[in-house]
């Protein structure tokens, strides 16, 4: 037994399989719950991932051995999302500019709460610099937090955190607020929630799917440029 984990431990095909396992596990549960927000595929397969790393002792070093194949799928899948925006060009050209404006001021709010908060709560100062990016994709996060003298591996978590409440709670809150308009949500959901809520309104509207996927690019790229100077302001 000692010897099996060792070999779990240290194999790349451990991170790799158990990620495809429990995203796996996490779609059927969704499914069968008829995509409820709570059976958020993301939730329920990094709980999955955590619960078994703990179980085979592994640290995130030896997971990411593995894991990190998926992770390079990333990038490509990103470009991806540029098909379906392709599909809705003429929705896209009628509202460009609100759409724009949206974004913009969407990244500006998300750099501004988060220092707010953190203030608030009187975080230590690299805590708050890895907060400031919690609104964008985790590549970009890390990056503006080591940037900005933030922990690059707690922007993750800050970033995948904010993802998971974003895509939980998008559906309900766009209902509470009465908001029917597809390209609404998916801006919304993509400015606040990145990926993974881009991920969940997909399951949506390819519609909203495809703003999301803009707003959560264009968020990267205003809030890249932007944080530096909105936290020197703040702070």
């Amino acid at each position: 037994m000692t010897e099996l984990l060792h070999w779990l431990r240290g194999s790349p095909l451990t991170g790799l399989l158990l990620t495809l396992a429990a995203y796996r596990l996490a779609l059927i549960a969704s499914r069968r719950y008829h995509g409820h927000p709570l059976a958020n595929t993301v939730l329920l397969g990094a709980t999955i991932v955590v619960g078994v790393l703990l179980v085979l002792g592994m640290d995130f070093q030896q997971y990411m051995k593995g894991a990190a194949f998926i992770q390079f799928l990333l990038g490509p899948i990103t470009v991806a999302l540029a098909i379906p925006l392709y599909n809705n060009l003429g929705r896209l050209r009628k509202s460009g500019l609100p759409v724009l404006l949206a974004i913009v001021a969407g990244s500006v709010a998300g750099v501004v709460t988060a220092v707010a908060s953190g203030l608030l709560f009187d975080m230590p100062r690299e805590m708050l610099m890895s907060l400031a990016p919690r609104s964008v994709t985790t590549p970009i996060a890390m990056g503006v937090a080591e940037v900005l003298g933030g922990i690059p591996a707690l922007a993750a978590t800050f970033v995948i955190v904010t993802g998971i409440i974003g895509a939980v709670c998008a559906k309900p809150l766009a209902s509470l607020l009465r908001i029917r308009d597809d390209v609404v949500l998916g801006v919304a959901t993509g400015v606040a929630a990145h990926g993974i809520g881009t991920a969940r309104v997909f399951q949506l509207s390819e519609t909203a799917g495809a703003f999301a996927g803009l707003a959560m690019g264009l968020t990267g790229l205003f809030t890249a440029v932007l944080a530096p100077i909105l936290v020197h302001l703040l702070l």
